[in-house]
């Protein structure tokens, strides 16, 4: 009996020491990474890393007040959270940094449940908003629907995932919370427990997406459907076919499902969205007119897939954007346009209706690899075969507008080798 005593104290000791660990209380400050520890740690729920370089100046600022956020935190969160606030030297831990492809200093990441977010954290730089946003990524990513009218009443400009789970301690629904957990910056994740009991054959007479469903799933069995954004896209309604028990597979289908080809430019993403270092082809619209954005993603999705490597394809309220626009020489009453933007310069889109016409977007983008766009913007248009004497007046096209929303120089320090 005293050597059980003994183990039970022993094993007690050590989920102590762990869950200390974890919580990151090591010395008032956060969990130095190195490749010893940095694999067990990423099983945690919610990982928070501060990627720096000691040489780094404005990682020498940060660092007091990450250590200080990660010492505090713990009173703020519920005691069985697994969340770890790291910090990893990339000159000493090369190769963490290198998995991260760490370009500037310093760089805060997110990793949940094992998988690095595909968005870094940009917001302000202090302990209160560190606290604040590890506490919002804590809240449950799922809303739950007690009836199956209420997904009637759901936003229909939202892209949305909705499961229905006979009940909530089912390994199935384990891992349709670690998806949403994932992807709750991209999609509205719903959930309905144990509806079915009696409705599971009726459930199509409240909402389309599930008319489908009925004929694939076996009563009583989960259910997982994709609803698209119907108020701004042709998108079709799609049931989730693969495994419910296997992460990857359903992290996939969900993440091609939330994340659209086209997506909105907001004054919040723009950053996100310039650090991709792709220029822009920008639909600019009215904020009521969901006609000419469906119409611009139907073309694009039609004939540009192939490009989606080259450029970001972006829709923005011309009314919020109305910078750019003036900088075009057109306002939000000439609305919808089509524009690029090179991170150099902007040109416009002839005519918004002209992208009807076979292969006319694709040949704006063509023009802008060939350089044709800024060379006719300086020149003119290009002459014929005839040969011509009369000079050309130089003339300059629109600066770009957006490369100022583009990372602030004075956050960050770049790699040595990038000075």
């Amino acid at each position: 009996m005293p050597s059980s005593r003994c183990f039970f104290q022993f094993k007690y000791l050590i989920v102590t020491i762990l869950s200390v660990f974890l919580t990151h209380r090591a010395n008032g400050e956060a969990i130095k990474l190195t490749s010893n520890n940095f694999d067990e740690l990423m099983k945690s729920e919610l990982v928070f890393i501060n990627f720096y370089a000691e040489w780094c100046r404005f990682s020498n600022i940060l660092a007091p007040i990450f250590d200080e956020a990660a010492d505090k935190l713990k009173d703020h969160i519920p005691k069985d959270a697994s969340v770890v606030m790291g910090k990893v030297d990339c000159d000493k831990e090369s190769s963490i940094a290198s998995k991260f492809q760490i370009t500037k200093y310093p760089t805060l990441k997110i990793i949940k449940n094992g998988q690095p977010a595909k968005r870094e954290y940009r917001g302000q730089r202090s302990v209160e908003a560190f606290i604040e946003f590890i506490k919002k990524q804590l809240e449950d990513p799922i809303k739950e629907f007690k009836d199956l009218k209420e997904l009637t009443e759901l936003d229909d400009k939202k892209r949305m995932i909705i499961g229905y789970f006979d009940r909530k301690d089912v390994a199935e629904y384990d891992i349709f919370r670690r998806v949403a957990t994932n992807l709750k910056d991209d999609c509205q994740f719903h959930v309905g427990f144990g509806l079915c009991s009696n409705e599971a054959c009726e459930i199509g007479q409240y909402i389309e997406i599930f008319d489908s469903s009925r004929a694939m799933h076996p009563p009583n069995q989960p259910i997982i459907v994709f609803r698209p954004d119907k108020a701004l896209s042709n998108d079709e309604d799609e049931t989730y076919k693969g495994s419910l028990l296997v992460f990857d597979e359903l992290n996939i289908w969900a993440q091609e499902k939330c994340i659209p080809l086209v997506r909105e430019i907001t004054f919040e993403n723009a950053e996100e969205l310039t650090e991709e270092g792709l220029p822009f082809l920008i639909l600019f619209h009215a904020p009521d007119d969901m006609d000419s954005v469906k119409k611009y993603k139907d073309v694009v999705a039609s004939t540009l897939t192939d490009e989606k490597q080259n450029v970001n394809f972006l829709t923005a309220d011309g009314y919020k954007f109305a910078h750019p626009l003036h900088h075009l020489g057109k306002s939000p009453s000439d609305l919808p346009l089509i524009a690029i933007d090179s991170f150099r310069h902007m040109y416009l889109f002839s005519h918004f209706n002209d992208i009807d016409k076979p292969g006319k977007l694709k040949q704006f983008l063509r023009d802008l690899y060939s350089g044709k766009l800024h060379r006719e913007y300086h020149y003119g248009p290009d002459p014929s075969n005839e040969l011509s004497d009369d000079p050309k007046t130089p003339t300059v096209p629109p600066e770009s507008t957006f490369k100022k929303l583009a990372p602030s120089k004075n956050r960050y320090t770049l790699l040595k080798d990038e000075l």
